[in-house]
Parts: C-alpha cells; sequence; structure tokens
C-alpha cells in the first residue's frame, strides 16, 4: 500500500489560478484514513488553494521547485477564528475573524516539510502603501495555525509573504523546527516570523527568517487558556531581521512563560534585538539569552521599538500587570543605534537580571530620528518620548548584576547620547569589571539616581 499521495493524482491542477484546495484536501483525508502517509506538492509547478487542515500522521511535502500558493480571495479561506492577533492583546464580542491558509486541529504526528515554497499571499491583502508600513485588513490569514497538536515537525521549508502571522503554534507540545526560511514583506505589519502560544518542550534551530514584524516570539495568548503556559523551549543557530523584535518574550501573556534558552543566534538590521516585554499578568522566568551577535537601528515609530539591541520592560498592556524573574544575558556582543534599557513602570516588577560579559557600542548611522524611547504597548502616558540614550539604562529594577560589560560609543555622536552606566530606582545593583566611559567629556560616565551600586573590583574607563 502506498505511503505516498500524490496532489495531482487527486485531481490538483497545479496551473496558479485553479483553486486546489479540494484534491489536496483529499489527498490528507486519503493519507489520515490509510494509518498515514506523505503527501505530495511535487515540483514544478504552482499550486494556488484555499484553506488545507493537516490531520494526525500526515506529511504535507513540498517538494523543491514547488509552490503551494494561498489564495488571495478572503472566500477561499474557509478556515477561520476569531483571535487576539490585531485586538490589543484581547479578544471582544463580534471582532472580525481571522483566516488560516493550512490548519490542523488536536493532531498528532504531523508535519511540512521539503524545499519547496509555501507562500502565504499578503501582497493581495494589502489595502494602501503609507510609505514605511502597509495598511491592512483584518480579514486576512495566518500561512500556518496549528491548534492543540503534538509531535509536530516543520522543516526545511520556504515560508514567503505571510499575510499575518506566518508560523502560530497554540497549544502544541513536542515540536521540533529546523532550516525553514522566512521571507516576509518589510512593511506588512503583524506579519511575524515563528510565535509560539502557550507551548511545552519546543525546539527551534537553524532557521533564517527575515520578517517585518517579531521574528521568533513566545506569548500566552488570550484566547487558548485551557492550554496553559508556554515553558521548555529552546532556539539556537538562528539569523534573524525584523522591523520589531528579532527574539522577544511576550507580549501578549496571560499564563507563565518559562524555562526558555535563546542561544548561538545573529541578529542584523532589527528594530530590537532581545526582547522580554511583559504587558499583561502573566510570569516570565528562568530565561537566558546567551552568545548572540546583535545589530539593531532605528525604523519609523508605527514599529514598536528604538533601536535597543536589549529591551526588559514591564509596562501594562491593559490593567493588570504580572512580574519578571531571573533573566540572564551571557556573552552578548552588540551594536545599536540605542543602548541596553530595562525598565519598569514601577518596582517589584522586574527581579534577578544578570548582564555578564555584554558588550555594546551605541552610534548612527539611520536616516530616523534617534534619542527616544518607547513604551508601547502601555496603556498610560507617555508611550513615545524624548530621552538622553546612555550605553546601559536601568530603572525601577531589583537585583541586578553587570558582570565585566563593556560600553562604547561609536564615531557618529549624536547630542543625546549620555552616560556608560545609568541607573534609577534600582533596588541592588551589583557591577563589577565595568568598561566605559560616558559619549562626551564632563558627562559622568555612571549616574546613579534614589539607588545604590555596589562595586566589586575596578570600574575602569575606557
Amino acid at each position: 500500500m502506498t505511503s505516498t499521495f500524490n496532489i495531482r493524482d487527486f485531481g490538483a491542477i497545479g496551473d496558479g489560478v485553479a483553486n486546489d484546495a479540494r484534491p489536496i484536501q483529499a489527498a490528507v483525508n486519503a493519507a489520515h484514513e490509510r494509518g498515514g502517509g506523505t503527501v505530495l506538492v511535487p515540483g514544478g509547478a504552482t499550486f494556488l488553494s484555499g484553506s488545507i487542515v493537516l490531520k494526525s500522521n500526515v506529511e504535507l511535502h513540498v517538494e523543491r521547485g514547488a509552490i503551494l500558493q494561498a489564495s488571495g480571495k478572503w472566500e477561499d479561506i474557509t478556515e477561520r477564528h476569531s483571535v487576539t492577533a490585531l485586538s490589543s492583546g484581547v479578544t471582544t464580542d463580534g471582532w472580525e475573524q481571522s483566516g488560516i491558509f493550512i490548519a490542523a486541529y488536536e493532531a498528532t504526528n504531523v508535519a511540512i516539510s521539503g524545499a519547496g515554497t509555501v507562500d502565504g499571499g499578503g501582497r493581495h491583502y494589502v489595502l494602501e502603501d503609507l510609505g514605511p508600513i502597509y495598511r491592512m485588513p483584518i480579514n486576512r490569514p495566518f500561512t500556518v495555525f496549528f491548534i492543540g497538536c503534538t509531535d509536530v515537525v516543520l522543516t526545511e521549508t520556504m515560508y514567503r509573504d505571510g499575510a499575518l502571522w506566518t508560523i502560530r503554534l497554540s497549544g502544541c507540545e513536542s515540536v521540533h523546527i529546523q532550516g525553514i526560511r522566512i521571507r516576509g514583506d518589510m512593511k506588512l505589519p503583524n506579519a511575524d516570523g515563528i510565535d509560539i502560544d502557550r507551548c511545552r518542550n519546543v525546539r527551534i534551530s537553524d532557521c533564517d527568517i527575515r520578517c517585518p514584524d517579531d521574528a521568533i516570539s513566545l506569548k500566552t495568548c488570550e484566547e487558548f487558556p485551557q492550554y496553559g503556559a508556554c515553558e521548555n523551549i529552546t532556539v539556537t543557530n538562528c539569523v534573524l531581521e525584523s522591523r520589531s523584535s528579532a527574539l522577544v518574550v511576550g507580549v501578549d501573556a496571560m499564563a507563565p512563560i518559562r524555562n526558555v534558552i535563546f542561544s548561538g543566534c545573529v541578529i542584523v538590521n532589527s528594530h530590537r534585538g532581545l526582547s522580554v516585554n511583559l504587558g499583561q499578568n502573566a510570569l516570565y522566568e528562568n530565561i537566558l539569552f546567551s552568545d548572540i551577535v546583535v545589530e539593531t537601528r532605528v525604523f519609523d515609530d508605527r514599529w514598536w521599538g528604538r533601536g535597543e539591541p536589549i529591551y526588559v520592560s514591564a509596562f501594562p498592556w491593559q490593567d493588570d500587570i504580572g512580574r519578571i524573574r531571573n533573566v540572564r544575558f551571557v556573552n552578548i556582543l552588540a551594536r545599536g543605534e540605542s543602548g541596553v534599557h530595562i525598565s519598569a513602570v514601577r518596582s517589584g516588577l522586574i527581579d534577578g537580571v544578570l548582564l555578564d560579559n555584554v558588550r555594546v557600542e551605541v552610534d548612527r548611522w539611520g536616516d530616523v530620528e534617534g534619542g527616544f524611547v518607547d513604551r508601547r504597548p502601555f496603556s498610560g502616558e507617555p508611550k513615545i518620548f524624548a530621552s538622553p540614550i546612555s550605553a546601559f539604562h536601568i530603572d525601577h529594577a531589583s537585583n541586578v548584576s553587570m558582570h565585566n560589560c563593556e560600553a562604547a560609543w561609536g564615531s557618529n555622536l549624536q547630542d543625546y547620547f549620555a552616560h556608560a552606566l545609568e541607573a534609577v530606582d534600582v533596588d541592588g545593583l551589583r557591577v563589577d569589571g565595568f568598561i566605559g566611559e560616558a559619549a562626551f567629556a564632563g558627562v559622568a560616565a555612571e549616574h546613579v539616581r534614589r539607588g545604590e551600586m555596589s562595586v566589586a573590583g575596578v570600574i575602569s574607563r575606557a
């Protein structure tokens, strides 16, 4: 009995015009009914399709040279859900639905593989080109959206032109994502790369992601409370570029995110690099970033961020807010148009941050004005405001340790560049082996207000 189900044998045309959803779904159903197998999307053709639902023990294999193309007609996107992706993190009555191109529900042992291309068709949903960003409708599809699945494998495939989050996994367990490539239109808002929502035991490695919104994001969104926390996640050996945050914990989080390792990554040309962004009533804990090279710059304000290579924040998005504890940044080499920024709306929300062997060089090379702080998403004011930029800025945090860190300034000094280290209302700042000086003569290298800094060893000025 064959275990490969070629979609052409089920009537798929592959001319890039006809909707091949029916034959593709028939192939998936046949493989599932026979106990499992591979649904083959053969090379050398473009198969346009509406929504497809994968099922247990089925692998969708997109062969090299094949394109599986999401239909640009909203009526062809028949799988739809009301979600918080475009509603400020909360569900609302009567909210318009988002769609799904490739879906799976409570499936076991499901995969997408092959070196072909899955095209999310984002270009078909653009309403207006506003220059740095597009105006988009609510009604647009996730490219891949799996809900409550177990033993998920995504390997090799190119995903391009997502209309919304490219790959979203919610409530999934035992996930392996390796060697995929994501290429998004860099003006298309909300087109994240990979979003891991309330999942457990996830390994992401060796991916190459260039997308306009967050490249890899961990979440615990409101709409699936039955799946609990997001935990036991590793992300390794990836190359990332984003107009938002490259690696981010949050901000959509209504349950704990814990036990996370990001390591061995390279981040280029991004708005924020490493981001732990708390805005809702959740606990983030035990998060490690290590051995990462980061380059960040300032883009248009319609994208969140202001060029921070490392960003840890706790500002309420709606009403309540939780807590961040035990976050580590180790062996980080960064260059950005802003500095490290660790900040909370009040004391007691950020506790236990370590910066170990972190070097930050602050410079200016872009064409967007700098010298601002961005606290979005934030229910209060101000959200974006002018501020001096220090290489390391820490405010309203507790138990922060800096070991063998270095602050440096590039050749294009700006008048808003300030201190090597600035600390405000920090309860327990421990510093040893710090190297750095202020951007300008006559400005203090270390500036501490309403807090105490304990120093072990010598703070040297470069």
